[in-house]
């Protein structure tokens, strides 16, 4: 839920109010579309996810009523404005609202519908049809046999988002010639034991 530490943006904590405000399937398709692609219109994301361009403005404005999109100055019209994510990364800690009934549900909302994005991701990157070269430096793997303690384990999520942050361009740095958007998703978690191990 967090991005790398190393990351030059400002961090924003992501509130009670704010969650209840995003916890929304169509706000976090909008949210993932302009992160992912860039600034775009309403009618522009509509076509994109399939949706009417009137849902799509009134929920672009609903976005940005809690600070995760603003408006393109001085881009477009007063008819067809363009959104943008805001610099600021989202900090979401989850202990925030498990005791919390009235943010439980939004919690809910929002976890389910970012494992969504997270697996059609990699499904659309296992359907399509990349060259030798992108495909041999993609992986899928995963290390399911470790055992390791809360501490351990939020020791092994720092290093392994250091590693991210060393390795993710200035966002000023001009990509080279052969470079195109990399997603990264780092998921880890414990699994609760099976027939007693």
């Amino acid at each position: 839920m967090t991005e790398p530490s190393g990351s030059p943006r400002p961090a924003r904590r992501i509130d009670a109010r704010s969650l209840r405000g995003i916890a929304h399937p169509l706000r976090m398709s909008l949210l993932e579309a302009l992160s992912l692609d860039g600034p775009a219109t309403a009618t522009v994301l509509a076509a994109r996810l399939g949706e009417n361009t009137g849902t799509v403005s009134w929920h672009l404005r609903q976005l940005a009523e809690h600070g995760f999109i603003e408006e393109e100055t001085g881009r477009g019209t007063k008819r067809e404005r363009w959104w943008r994510r805001t610099e600021a990364k989202n900090d979401l800690r989850t202990a925030d609202f498990r005791e919390d009934p009235e943010s439980r549900g939004a919690l809910s909302v929002y976890l389910h519908e970012l494992v969504r994005q997270y697996f059609q991701r990699v499904a659309t990157y296992v359907a399509e049809d990349w060259d030798d070269t992108w495909r041999g430096a993609g992986t899928l793997s995963d290390w399911s046999g470790m055992r390791l303690t809360p501490d351990q384990l939020r020791a092994l999520n720092a290093e392994l988002i250091e590693v991210i942050a060393r390795h993710s361009p200035a966002p000023d740095a001009e990509p080279g010639p052969d470079a195109l958007p990399v997603v990264v998703q780092l998921q880890s978690f414990p699994r609760a034991p099976r027939d007693g191990r």
